[in-house]
């Protein structure tokens, strides 16, 4: 299971991912993070038995946690078929099929953005 944490130095300066491992004992795979002085937002990837008590732990730590159904999201109507988005994306989330239409492996999926404005059609979003 996918969870997007964000958290602030406002609520507290706990490591909080570390603080989550070491409470519950369940590991956590950290796909991507983007932190700063005052802040901080970092998808993690948990085993799907573990998933509420990994928000509930994370939440009390005062953390802001979210559940992803999905990933990128395509407007099929605005998409081409380009590929613009399959060079840019680091993660090899889209590829093309044998028909040269665009497939999108949404599970692997790290919502860094790079596609979206590599798109010229404006045809992807990050799950809001």
């Amino acid at each position: 299971m996918r969870l997007l944490v964000n958290f602030s130095k406002k609520k507290g300066t706990a490591p909080i991912i570390a603080q989550a491992v070491k409470d519950t004992g369940v590991l956590i795979n950290v796909e991507r993070a983007v932190i700063d002085s005052s802040e901080g937002e970092a998808l993690i990837e948990v085993p799907d038995d573990q998933c509420k008590l990994i928000r509930s732990t994370m939440t009390r730590l005062g953390a802001t946690v979210r559940q992803l159904e999905h990933g990128i999201g395509v407007d099929q109507s605005e998409c081409v078929d380009c590929g613009a988005c399959i060079s840019v994306c680091p993660r090899e989330v889209f590829s093309f099929d044998a028909d040269f239409k665009l497939v999108v492996a949404e599970d692997k999926c790290v919502l860094c953005g790079k596609c979206i404005p590599a798109c010229p059609h404006k045809a992807l979003t990050l799950p809001v």
